[in-house]
């Protein structure tokens, strides 16, 4: 739903730019080193390149991240490996109380000696 709240209003925008009639003027576009030319409108031209730089942006972050994401994997996986030791070591020292049984697990109290 945020979506839509935030994008609607968005190609709203967009379709009202290209249709208003000061930007739907024709431009000439050359592409060098050829002779190519192509006759575009200029509200294609600049939503085109709004377009262009939008995918170069997303394309940027996203590899940006990817060291980000590599590490945080990574730290995930040694995570569960260390819980896994701790549960291991927790089951050597302390053994689980019987099944039936109504006493409370004991307590290990620190005694300082001075």
């Amino acid at each position: 739903m945020l979506r839509a709240i935030i994008a609607v209003p968005v190609l709203v925008v967009l379709v009202l730019f290209a249709l208003t009639p000061v930007n739907r003027v024709a431009v000439t576009l050359g592409f060098w080193p050829t002779d190519y030319l192509v006759t575009v409108p200029l509200s294609l031209v600049i939503l085109g390149a709004m377009a262009v730089a939008f995918l170069l942006g997303a394309l940027v972050l996203w590899l940006s991240v990817l060291g980000a994401r590599r590490r945080a994997r990574r730290a995930e996986r040694q995570v569960r490996m260390l819980e896994a030791q701790v549960a291991e070591l927790k089951a050597r020292i302390v053994p689980p109380p019987p099944a039936g049984s109504l006493l409370p697990p004991m307590r290990r109290e620190l005694v300082r000696i001075d």
